[in-house]
């Protein structure tokens, strides 16, 4: 099969295009003839050497594909209501970057009749981490309000959806007036330009000074302590990336006299079982809505898989608006 890989740890340009066996399904796994295969700032990480696969793990970069089912234990497929054939979609802990992917055939999903394999791409990844994050974790509920930073990511486009669909308010912040504009454009009630903006001030401005529930936070560092100054009482942080670095300062008093809550994850390495239990839910809880036309994913740019290190210099230029997929 035709593969991408990390010739060396660097810039895009150690991306190559090589040929690699095809991969066999194990029990439990079915093989996906992908399609698409999204992109994501932790196979960015990856590529640079500091975000290595889980053990056992593909060492090719790729979390999350879309295509058809192409091989798996017969009696396992029928159990889980798959076919030879069938188009879906799956979230993996690497290898994704290629024309078959193993998946642990808890991690696969039917991929939506009303998406396109590209849009069915663009999925997994975000769609499983802010459910996990936002839903499970921060227990985000109806008419509560989110804070987004970096709205404009496929992770907060994908929080906006998800939020705004299941009756929250939402406001996200983002680096220039035209992605706040795009933001506000896809459903967010309101944008803050970070760079000219407090966020502090803005985000308690929009609430009648009573703060946010919950902050989905991919920047840590100096955030995390200005993050908890607009989190109302009983308010939670939920940070699934450290962008803005690892070390941060915070008023241990306000935590106690708001009873505020600080939660951090990663998926990779989880569990398939734990996977498992994330896509039941969104199946049940999500799926309807994209079959119904209420959440799509949106589609900033495709290159072709030769390209992937155009997608990825795309990617660390953070120009982009919603999810990058690269097809084959």
């Amino acid at each position: 099969m035709r593969a991408v890989e990390i010739g060396q740890f660097g810039g895009p340009e150690v991306l190559r295009l090589a040929t690699r066996p095809d991969p066999v399904p194990a029990a439990g796994e079915l093989l996906v003839r992908v399609t698409a295969s999204g992109v994501n700032r932790p196979d960015v990480v990856q590529r640079k050497g500091h975000y290595p696969p889980p053990p056992g793990a593909s060492d090719l970069p790729g979390l999350e594909i879309a295509g058809t089912v192409a091989g798996g234990d017969p009696a396992e497929l029928a159990a889980a209501g798959f076919k030879l054939g069938d188009r879906v979609c799956a979230l993996v802990a690497g290898g994704g970057y290629a024309e078959l992917c193993v998946a642990p055939i808890a991690q696969v999903l039917p991929a939506p009749a009303a998406l396109s394999d590209v849009e069915a791409a663009a999925l997994p990844e975000t769609f499983f981490t802010v459910w996990q994050n936002v839903f499970e974790i921060a227990r985000l509920q109806p008419g509560e309000t989110l804070l987004v930073q970096g709205g404009s990511s496929g992770i907060g486009v994908t929080a906006t959806l998800l939020a705004k669909a299941l009756g929250s308010k939402v406001i996200v912040t983002a680096g220039s007036d035209d992605k706040c504009a795009a933001c506000v454009a896809l459903g967010a009630d309101h944008a803050i330009n970070y760079r000219t903006q407090d966020f502090v001030e803005e985000a308690k401005r929009l609430t009648g000074g009573r703060g946010v529930d919950v902050i989905l936070d991919m920047v840590a560092g100096d955030y995390v302590g200005r993050e908890l100054q607009c989190l109302a009482d009983d308010g939670r942080l939920a940070i699934i990336a450290v962008q803005g670095g690892t070390k941060s300062a915070i008023d241990a008093g306000l935590v106690l006299r708001k009873r505020l809550q600080i939660t951090g994850s990663t998926l990779r390495a989880r569990s398939v079982a734990y996977k498992a239990q994330l896509a039941a839910a969104l199946r049940v809880k999500v799926w309807p809505l994209i079959e119904a036309g209420r959440v799509k994913p949106v589609i900033h740019k495709v290159f072709e898989a030769a390209q992937a290190a155009e997608a990825h210099a795309l990617m660390e230029s953070s120009t982009h608006v919603g999810k990058i997929v690269l097809t084959w």
